[in-house]
């Protein structure tokens, strides 16, 4: 039987104590109304009050917590909040789930993975030629894959890195757009850009732009090249055709990566197959290729895309039944 008990925990140097209970204690908050416990400092201690199982969580997390703290980071609602959603086998197996940096932006700031599934993914575009990440909006499946895109070049692994994406969801008709055809799908390609403009900085990626050193361009332009020593990024992969699809893929070249990117609930082609649940089928038992799924839990934006996204899923299994 679960019995109340109180844990103790040594409670670290102030700043870094203001960093673990957040603005107006909202962190300790968080944990106290999900987990039941009362938490209070008292003589350079954190009691931990509560049933002895979620008093034990409630230590586990706020160790885990004071670890990112000390590292720097700023905990945010995000970290707590995933933190309490794993499971407490999740939590003691994955001591430095917070920790994997992936990339350093041009100010200093460290990019780094912020789930379990985040972290999958990075090891799998770390050690596979091609990986297919798919999960809902907010994942980070986009910004993480320029992130290891842009530290393979800095690394000198890659000469070149290229980004691409249906330019139109429907089909790629971008005849009824104004301007030439760059002013058509610059919008569509904007998010690509705004991944490595934040990375990279202004100055270094539009000379690495000029200098064709990065490309971003619409997936008809892939069609007949041959892609060597390249990191190549397909995004927004479920508006692809099977045709598209394969036509991106034997692309590859040597000394190249691959990462293909896509959420398979949004899929906006009229009446067609998408190109990317035809390749999971297809490809599954491929050597050389990675499928990493990344779910609800792993939205790294307002709690509310996660709320959104379960809301979605629980009505698509319901009409399914």
């Amino acid at each position: 039987m679960d019995t109340v008990v109180e844990r103790q925990l040594a409670l670290p140097e102030p700043d870094i104590a203001l960093n673990l209970f957040g603005t107006n204690d909202k962190n300790i908050k968080m944990i106290e109304d999900k987990l039941d416990v009362k938490i209070t400092a008292r003589n350079d201690e954190l009691h931990i009050t509560g049933f002895e199982s979620r008093a034990d969580i409630a230590v586990d997390i706020l160790k885990k917590l004071a670890v990112i703290a000390k590292s720097g980071d700023s905990i945010t609602e995000q970290n707590v909040r995933y933190l309490l959603e794993l499971t407490e086998e999740e939590r003691i197996k994955n001591e430095n789930i917070l920790l994997d940096e992936v990339c350093v932006t041009y100010r200093g700031r460290p990019i780094k993975s912020k789930t379990l599934g985040q972290k999958k993914y990075v090891e799998a575009m770390r050690n596979n030629p091609i990986v297919f990440g798919i999960g809902p909006a907010g994942t980070g499946k986009t910004f993480l894959a320029v992130a290891l895109a842009v530290m393979a070049f800095r690394k000198k692994l890659v000469s070149r890195i290229i980004l691409t994406r249906p330019a139109v969801e429907a089909g790629e008709r971008l005849g009824f757009l104004p301007g030439d055809l760059q002013n058509k799908v610059d919008p569509y390609l904007r998010p690509l850009y705004d991944a490595l403009y934040q990375i990279m900085g202004p100055e270094t990626y539009q000379s690495n732009l000029e200098k064709g050193i990065i490309e971003v361009a619409p997936l008809a332009y892939m069609r007949g090249r041959t892609l060597d020593d390249s990191f190549i990024i397909l995004d927004e992969a479920q508006n692809t055709t099977p045709e598209q699809m394969k036509m991106f893929l034997t692309r590859m070249g040597i000394g190249s990566r691959m990462v293909i990117t896509g959420d398979i609930t949004q899929v906006d082609l009229p009446g067609g197959k998408s190109g990317l649940i035809e390749a999971r089928r297809i490809l599954k038992n491929v050597d050389g290729l990675n499928f990493v799924y990344l779910t609800e839990r792993d939205v790294v934006r307002h709690e509310l895309v996660q709320r959104i996204i379960r809301a979605y899923d629980n009505d698509a299994k319901g009409r399914s039944l």
